[in-house]
């Protein structure tokens, strides 16, 4: 075996004819390329990239990125997991032990390449995965991979150009007003009630199963939206609302009213009493109460396929199309309008002849004031060329 000196890292060439190449990094320890080269030429060209690494200070220590995947994310998620909510929590979990660390968890995280990130998503697709569920699958490894980049493990993620499959386009059922009703009075009370929090309050279905009577402002009308109810394998958690957001929520006098009279009737005086619980007084389960109460309801409401979330969203509808977009996204709790229009708020059928008839009688209006103004009564005498198409200086105006 013989060595060379080299202004930068050193050469040697093996007893097998092959080339190593070493170098000090800017932590002081001598480092090894992580291969042996057949070629000086590619030995040399190696010390080249790291040397410019080091100037530019780029360079990452190889032997970190050589722990396993498994090992990283491990690290990563418990020093995210106090972070998350208990839903979030255990479906990280869940994606983790079955999907992610079955066939990342022994590579180190160096060695995992966009191309072998793309086949996983494939298999996990061909497997029957739903498109839903192998996008969290990416998303979490993207996290994990994210992290490594922060942490100065590898120079970039790995999750880069990588096709995930589309979602299905589901569009929400958008009922009227009259429907709501239908679907209230054919629920037993108090989940009536509930019905109607969901459709004119805009709450999601965990945060009016968590409302209190500290909660409710009586005399305003208004429900303080402040946690929310989750379940995880058949256990309750209460939270944060999804956006982490606190917010206040007005209600119309008439379903304020009948909100009175079922904290007169039928919640504890305890503030903390929950509005609507089981038979057994304790929170309701989210499958149980579709099965025994809401699902029952919308059948004989004469309704079809309408969801609890369908009413959040046709509130963001009602909302977004007599108040504007900013309005539904502040009742929604959502921070960007652009996630109630994308997910909740749709156009209502035959607005647009009732835009453009509000349009021609502000101009109607506007026009007259004018002619007022000018000292004239009636429409003014049509100016010549005006939306004739007449033709002044050899264009048409």
């Amino acid at each position: 075996m013989t060595g060379q000196r080299r202004r930068f890292g050193s050469l040697r060439k093996l007893s097998s004819g092959r080339w190593q190449a070493r170098y000090r990094g800017p932590d002081g320890r001598s480092h090894s390329a992580p291969d042996t080269f057949a070629r000086k030429s590619e030995a040399e060209r190696y010390l080249a990239l790291v040397e410019a690494e080091i100037s530019r200070g780029r360079w990452l220590d190889p032997e970190v990125g050589q722990q396993t995947v498994g090992d990283w994310a491990g690290r990563w998620f418990a020093s995210v997991s106090p972070h998350l909510k208990v839903k979030t929590r255990a479906t990280y979990e869940s994606l983790l032990r079955t999907k992610v660390l079955p066939r990342f968890a022994a590579v180190p995280v160096s060695a995992v390449r966009p191309i072998m990130v793309a086949e996983w998503v494939g298999s996990l697709s061909a497997s029957g995965l739903s498109p839903s569920r192998v996008r969290q699958s990416y998303r979490l490894l993207s996290q994990i991979m994210a992290a490594a980049v922060a942490n100065d493990l590898i120079a970039a993620s790995p999750c880069r150009g990588v096709r995930l499959p589309r979602m299905p386009e589901t569009e929400p059922h958008i009922i009227t007003v009259a429907e709501v009703e239908r679907l209230a009075a054919a629920c037993r009370e108090p989940h009536g009630l509930l019905v109607q929090l969901l459709a004119y309050g805009g709450l999601r279905v965990g945060e009016a199963f968590a409302v209190r009577r500290r909660h409710v402002r009586e005399a305003a009308g208004v429900l303080v939206v402040a946690e929310a109810l989750s379940e995880v394998g058949g256990r309750h958690s209460f939270d944060t609302p999804k956006s982490h957001q606190r917010r206040e929520v007005a209600l119309p006098e008439s379903v304020a009213g009948e909100l009175r009279r079922h904290l007169r009737d039928r919640v504890s005086c305890e503030p903390d009493a929950l509005l609507f619980v089981g038979r057994t007084g304790r929170p309701l389960h989210y499958n149980s109460w579709r099965r025994t109460h809401f699902d029952p309801a919308v059948e004989a409401a004469g309704l079809v396929d309408v969801t609890p979330h369908d009413l959040r969203a046709t509130h963001a509808t009602w909302v977004a199309d007599a108040h504007g977009v900013m309005a539904a996204a502040r009742r929604l709790g959502h921070s960007n309008a652009s996630v109630t229009t994308r997910h909740y708020a749709r156009v209502v059928e035959g607005r647009d002849a009732e835009v453009a008839a509000g349009l021609g009688e502000a101009r109607r209006v506007a026009r007259s004031e004018m002619w007022h103004a000018d000292g004239t009564d009636g429409a003014p005498t049509e100016k010549p060329g005006a939306d004739t198409g007449t033709h002044h200086g050899g264009r048409q105006t």
